[in-house]
């Protein structure tokens, strides 16, 4: 590939244009992939699609792959180390997302069956060819068989099939493809046979539908789950005469609702069964589909880290070496003295050790490491066989996860009244000023990434006081303010020893500032430190002599500037699309 070719594979997904309606994918680094690829120049875009066709025919959906070999066989450009993603991608999704990865990029341009040579199918012909149902070639699909969107002859994008791919999937697939082509639509006279073998049996033997469909599959070579549907169907078109008279109907998910419902508040499986005309274990499957469902549509958001992929890291994070005496869990042993005029329940909170460095991050690694297990197991979980052993693990762990993060809460509740206190006046009380802070507080504990070496100190007296700066009038002021002009930068930072309850010293200072503007890129942070006089020991600099030593004009340097003052009030806002941490 050129360097002008690979310029369009670049790591760059801001880059991409929305051309296309975007397919759902579920590996982030492969839906970014497929946007730029899509935006990529056209002549290239077949040799991607073939790409892709050529993976799924690799691709073992029990195993993984890096993302760098994906991204290097679709491409056939190796970036430089760290450009892409590291991670590793499940070959079972892998599969789903090349295949949509080919529809959209085929949608992306005008594709059509004679570019490519030797016969198109498209779902129809391919089930004549075959003599199978479309219904079949829906599954092809999904066992596999790779397809595109092309334009036919006729004008229409429809669903296409290639013949090599066809002959690939037919002899890889052979098992399943005879077993398809060999299967024969049931007669009317098959299906009443069944019918009348069904309720002979009814009248001599008190079988259930699942025996009676096991011993007619035996004596017909029909599957059972045909049989029992045969009979199903029969019942429901003659309500008058059905074999099944009790046969109660499936039931809806208003009915399953009400049944989880009912469980939760303590009512026995045995009466919930009676009154659905249900056996317990069917309640009982039930109850585990709902609460798997609640489990899939819960958010776990987590901190990730390398070290949760280690195999060793439950050792590593749970069963750490004690420390040394003088490096407890808390920073000091001596019990803090509250705030003389506190209620007795505010100054229980002193009681409360406060967390040391050490300590602390143990607890924030513990914490994201809980919920990531949670959040990997959720995602095996098969809603149409779903295992209650599973589930109880999912749900302890999301119990364990939020027992540390009471703990991480409780030791630093002092931090909200303190910070509370010198907002008291206005027209919120102390304990009103509390609550809002706890929310606060709460919120940072989801968000703050231990791995970058800040105390969570710092991170949750920004996010109280963002909090307090649009509940407060007077804070909403200076809210106000801080977006008018250039000068902010340095209202925030010498608005720090205002908001912070253990009066910071100079080094938390610096360190404060520096969480903010870690965020920025290197360019940015120099004009931003150098312009405003950040650092001491640089005098402040003009637009012009910062340009002259970037090598970019004066209003270059302007641009970037209103660039980054803007990528500041973002990340100063605990509501924004980037969170300080």
């Amino acid at each position: 590939m050129h360097d002008s070719d690979a310029r369009i594979v670049g790591w760059d997904a801001d880059n991409a244009k929305d051309s296309v309606q975007m397919r759902k994918y579920t590996n982030t680094g492969m839906e970014e992939l497929a946007g730029e690829l899509c935006a990529g120049l056209m002549r290239l875009r077949r040799g991607y699609i073939d790409a892709a066709e050529l993976l799924i025919r690799m691709i073992e959906s029990d195993r993984t792959y890096p993302f760098e070999f994906i991204f290097f066989r679709l491409t056939g450009y190796r970036p430089p180390p760290g450009q892409v993603s590291a991670g590793m991608l499940e070959g079972k999704g892998l599969l789903g997302d090349l295949q949509s990865l080919m529809f959209d990029i085929c949608d992306s341009f005008e594709l059509r069956t004679s570019d490519y040579p030797g016969f198109v199918f498209d779902t129809p012909s391919l089930a004549r060819r075959f003599n199978i149902s479309t219904k079949t070639v829906q599954r092809w699909r999904r066992r596999g068989m790779p397809s595109r969107r092309l334009i036919f002859p006729d004008g229409k994008r429809r669903v296409a099939f290639l013949e090599s791919s066809v002959q690939w999937f037919t002899d890889n697939h052979l098992r399943d493809v005879s077993r398809s082509v060999s299967f024969t639509q049931m007669s009317g006279s098959e299906r009443a046979d069944i019918i009348r073998r069904a309720r002979r049996m009814v009248a001599f033997t008190n079988c259930r539908l699942s025996d009676v469909a096991r011993r007619i599959a035996r004596k017909t070579g029909r599957a059972a789950e045909t049989i029992r549907y045969t009979i199903r169907n029969y019942d429901l078109k003659h309500p008058n005469n059905t074999i099944f008279a009790a046969m109660p109907n499936p039931l809806g998910d208003r009915e399953k609702a009400s049944i989880y419902r009912s469980f939760l508040r303590g009512i026995p499986v045995p009466i919930l069964a009676e009154k659905y005309r249900r056996k317990r274990g069917s309640i009982y499957r039930i109850v585990n589909e709902m609460r798997a469902k609640q489990l899939l549509n819960r958010p776990i958001s987590f901190v990730d880290s390398e070290e949760f992929e280690l195999p060793d890291a439950d050792e590593l994070i749970f069963w750490s070496k004690p420390r040394k005496k003088g490096d407890q869990t808390s920073s000091s042993s001596r019990v803090a003295k509250p705030p003389a005029g506190l209620p007795p329940y505010l100054q229980a909170l002193y009681d409360v050790p406060l967390l040391g460095a050490e300590g602390e991050r143990d607890l924030f690694r513990c914490y994201n490491y809980l919920k990531y297990k949670a959040d990997q197991l959720r995602s095996k979980i098969d809603i149409d066989r779903v295992r209650t052993p599973q589930l109880k693990e999912i749900e302890t762990l999301l119990v364990r996860a939020n027992v540390v993060k009471d703990r991480i809460i409780r030791s630093n509740l002092r931090l909200v009244v303190s910070i509370a206190k010198k907002h008291v006046g206005g027209a919120q009380t102390l304990f009103e000023l509390i609550s809002d802070g706890n929310v606060s507080l709460m919120r940072a504990v989801e968000k703050f990434d231990y791995s970058r070496g800040f105390r969570f100190s710092t991170y949750a007296s920004w996010a109280i006081m963002r909090n307090y700066a649009r509940s407060v009038p007077k804070e909403r002021y200076q809210l106000d303010h801080f977006a008018t002009g250039h000068d902010e930068v340095l209202d925030i930072a010498a608005s720090l020893r205002t908001y912070d309850p253990n009066e910071l010293n100079m080094d938390e200072l610096r360190e404060s500032i520096a969480v903010v503007l870690a965020q920025l890129s290197s360019v940015e942070r120099t004009i931003v430190t150098d312009h405003f006089g950040l650092d001491a020991d640089i005098p402040q600099k003009t637009l012009e002599v910062l340009g002259r030593e970037l090598g970019i004009s004066k209003e270059r340097v302007r641009q970037i500037e209103i660039q980054a003052i803007r990528k500041l009030r973002s990340i100063m806002s605990l509501d924004g699309n980037e969170m300080l941490v």
